[in-house]
């Protein structure tokens, strides 16, 4: 119980942002693309590997990964000043006016678009890089410019976990309705049985939704039911495809969209099992969410511990979920957050992968929905005042592992053990 307390004093900072967590504090609670440079490499054998070997071939896997999707579209991504990949020739900006916008312009940022995401109470105004300049010289021109404003690339981000486009496959749809307990952020879903009839979809990237293997997996192990059970069997879905047929699909401003959507629609319960780094935009839309009652669960990747820090999951009040094998141990490619609040099974997780499939797949990304469809079943309808005992009550539910009490592999402990199976 002691915890509990804990929890509920985040869950008393929700308002204040969505910001990095430090890292003592208490935390709140491939892709539909036919593309190499997004699908994730099969994990190499890591057994016998001492703990700096395992890192270092996840580092490489990592940068390898990144280098590849630049490569293959060279038009439609670039680096930024970190080395992280983000969309070509395109500057985000939130808090701008009029003035702003033509202050811009004069010094060559041309307005491609202005967006308001009204559910989030956000504006987006996107700027083009003038011609010969670097995406990362080009942003620190622009926030110099516009102090006012939150400047940054338009990042993108990685599943954590395998699985590509299924083209030519059926989507998984029913008829619109309401607000519905569960939220996913990723591919397309396809029509399995055991989803099929209970997944709305929405597209927020060119091509979108498009049927993926990632995105039909990780939602079939929410609200899967029959031969491929989710954590929340039977609930209605609604699932935001930011991928598509975009080359530079998942990006940031296209999962502000998809929270933008779920909140207009009043999901609970959000799970993003994608992973990248922090972002001004997907900050401001993760805490905009949060403060309407949804509450986020996040994959912490799988390029290993000594990775930077996954995002979504590092904010403030996000739910960063890692995975554990059969035995219960940590899996050794986990990548970390700032916190970690959770565990649930990451290895051999049976799942849907296609409209006519299943099979046995590894990764935190298959975690993640382990652990959001058990905090919806405790937290059905977003409401401030019920995320407490939601919050509590999972805790509760937590099956302690590792160091007694809450630790830094495992956080509260490991949610439906069982599931996956």
């Amino acid at each position: 119980m002691k915890y509990m307390f804990a929890w509920l004093l985040a869950l008393c900072l929700l308002p204040g942002g969505a910001v990095p967590r430090a890292g003592a504090q208490v935390a709140l609670p491939p892709v539909g693309i036919p593309d190499t440079g997004r699908i994730l490499p099969g994990l190499p054998d890591l057994a016998g590997d001492t703990l700096g070997a395992t890192e270092d071939r996840l580092r490489a896997l990592r940068l390898d990964r990144i280098a590849a999707l630049v490569r293959r579209h060279p038009d439609a991504i670039e680096r930024d000043a970190r080395g992280e990949p983000a969309v070509r020739g395109v500057l985000v900006a939130i808090g701008v006016d009029g003035p702003m916008i033509a202050r811009a312009r004069e010094k060559g940022f041309g307005l491609i678009n202005r967006e308001r995401l009204d559910a989030l109470g956000i504006d987006i105004a996107r700027f083009r890089v003038p011609d010969g300049r670097s995406l990362g010289r080009a942003q620190r021109q622009l926030a110099k410019l516009l102090p006012q404003a939150e400047v940054d690339v338009d990042h993108i981000y990685f599943p954590s976990g395998p699985g590509g486009a299924l083209p030519g496959t059926m989507l998984a749809t029913t008829a619109p309705g309401g607000p519905a307990p569960l939220g996913l952020i990723d591919g397309g879903v396809a029509a399995h049985p055991s989803v099929a009839g209970r997944v709305e979809q929405q597209g927020f990237a060119r091509g979108a939704p498009a049927a993926s293997e990632h995105g039909t997996a990780v939602a079939s192990l929410l609200v899967g039911a029959g031969k491929v059970q989710g954590a929340a069997p039977g609930q209605h879905l609604l699932a935001a495809d930011v991928y598509g047929a975009d080359p530079a699909g998942g990006s940031a401003s296209a999962i502000a969209r998809a929270l933008g959507w779920l909140a207009s629609r009043r999901v609970a319960v959000t799970t993003i099992s994608l992973v990248g780094p922090d972002n001004k935009l997907l900050a401001a839309a993760v805490s905009a969410a949060q403060r309407r009652g949804m509450l986020i669960v996040a994959a912490v990747g799988n390029d290993g511990p000594a990775a930077p820090p996954a995002y979504p999951a590092s904010y403030r009040g996000v739910f960063a979920v890692t995975g554990v094998d059969a035995r219960r141990r940590a899996l050794p490619e986990a990548g970390r957050a700032l916190d970690i609040d959770f565990a649930a099974p990451g290895d051999a997780v049976h799942a849907a992968t296609g409209a006519a499939s299943s099979g046995r797949l590894r990764g935190t990304s298959f975690a993640a929905p382990l652990v959001a469809g058990r905090l919806a079943l405790h937290y059905p309808v977003a409401a401030i005042e019920a995320i407490g005992p939601a919050v509590a009550a999972l805790v509760m539910e937590a099956r302690d592992l590792g160091a007694k009490g809450r630790d830094k592999i495992y956080g509260h402990g490991l949610i439906c053990g069982d599931c996956g199976r």
